[in-house]
């Protein structure tokens, strides 16, 4: 019997089962997902207070679809025998998907480096959580004033005071200059502490020390600079781009026999941008993957990969939030309705369970348009009756 792998359990892996599951329908074909795990952690909430409402239990969204899972953590892939080694057992494929995501880049050299914190895993989180769960009015040092560290610090900030440190002039560098005023005003509102052109050069015990010679106090220090795909490409290319992904065609074909998608593979968005190492990329990235992964092996008809429209949506704790669109990422909502849509999106994240038909339509659905809620013209309130009635038509 022909047999699809597939090798990660984050969002794109767990999209590449179903997708290769709705690609396979009633055809004789074997489908495994290998991951370590026995949850699809989802990742994009792992800021939050309680980190262990951040997961799903694989077995309710593989089982009902017919897909195996090996907990197993894969450290070979030899694509010449088109064989995977994984905790030591070889596993045989006739195509394989590589979705075994990105982590985050380690500090080298950095003393004290044992003593930093992260929010880049469940275990990272619930240390985290674990460490200041019984402490009044902390002190937290976030290093990293991108995506994950302002929504880190901004939570944190809720429950004691936070110093914000990044390398960059500007908080958000990479986010560009289209929300900053609003992410600024965010971090004055909640007394976020910034020190920029800086960053963390020891951490002790109580303590940090910055590049520019500062000591200051920390009961725990939060790292977030980062991220770089899985070392498995490696086995895949000797191309990778700079964040280690697999360059792939339009199909999500990294070599003949072998498909990536998620945060491993460097994929077009259009003429201009790869796609980000984000769930809203993710998602569609496992869905097609893994469909094509199956048609290639039942002769049908493969599917492009077509992403919908770019946007963000950042948490800025009790200051509320910002949903942007574009790649310039022009704001379409701050402060309550910015919150409210991140709030909604965290919750669409989250994959259908126990029920086949549900979990295969999800799948078939590729192309999702997330909504921005207008003000509604008649009532001048934010959110449009008829956009969140697409949003749940969508999800």
């Amino acid at each position: 019997m022909a047999h699809v792998v597939i090798i990660g359990g984050g969002f794109a892996g767990v999209w590449s089962a179903a997708g290769a599951a709705l690609a396979r329908g009633a055809a004789d074909l074997r489908i495994t997902l290998i991951s370590p795990n026995e949850h699809l952690v989802l990742r994009p909430r792992l800021y939050e207070p309680e980190p262990d409402l951040a997961k799903v239990e694989l077995g309710r969204i593989l089982g009902p679809i017919g897909v195996e899972h090996l907990r197993a953590s894969v450290s070979t892939i030899d694509t010449g025998r088109r064989v995977v080694v994984a905790d030591g057992r070889e596993i045989g494929y006739d195509r394989l998907v590589l979705a075994a995501g990105s982590e985050l880049v380690r500090p080298e050299g950095l003393p004290g480096a044992e003593r930093l914190f992260d929010i880049d895993t469940l275990d990272g989180a619930r240390r985290l959580a674990d460490h200041l769960r019984e402490r009044e009015d902390y002190r937290t040092v976030v290093v990293g004033a991108g995506f994950v560290g302002l929504e880190a610090a901004t939570e944190l900030a809720a429950r004691g005071r936070v110093l914000l440190v990044d390398r960059s002039e500007v908080v958000g560098d990479q986010l560009g200059p289209g929300p900053r005023e609003e992410i600024e005003a965010a971090l004055d509102r909640l007394g976020v502490e910034r020190r920029l052109g800086t960053t963390v050069t020891e951490v002790g015990d109580g303590y940090a020390v910055l590049s520019d010679g500062t000591r200051v106090e920390a009961d725990a220090v939060v790292w977030s600079v980062g991220m770089r795909a899985s070392e498995l490409t490696r086995q895949i290319s000797d191309e990778l781009d700079h964040l280690g992904r697999v360059p792939v065609d339009r199909h999500l074909r990294a070599l003949p026999e072998v498909f990536a998608a998620g945060d491993t593979a460097a994929a077009a968005f259009d003429a201009e941008h790869t796609v980000m190492q984000a769930c809203q990329h993710a998602t569609p990235l496992g869905k097609v993957a893994g469909y094509n992964a199956a048609a290639d092996l039942l002769g049908v008809p493969p599917r492009d990969f077509t992403p919908g429209p770019y946007v963000t949506c950042l948490d800025l704790g009790g200051a509320g939030g910002i949903f942007t669109r574009g790649w310039d990422r022009r704001v379409m909502a701050s402060g309550a309705a910015g919150k409210e849509i991140k709030r909604q999106i965290n919750q669409f994240i989250h994959p259908p369970v126990d029920d086949a038909a549900t979990i295969l339509a999800a799948a078939d659905r590729v192309l999702l348009e997330l909504p921005f809620f207008p003000s509604d013209e008649e009532t001048g309130q934010p959110g449009s009756t008829a956009a969140r009635r697409s949003w749940r038509r969508a999800s």
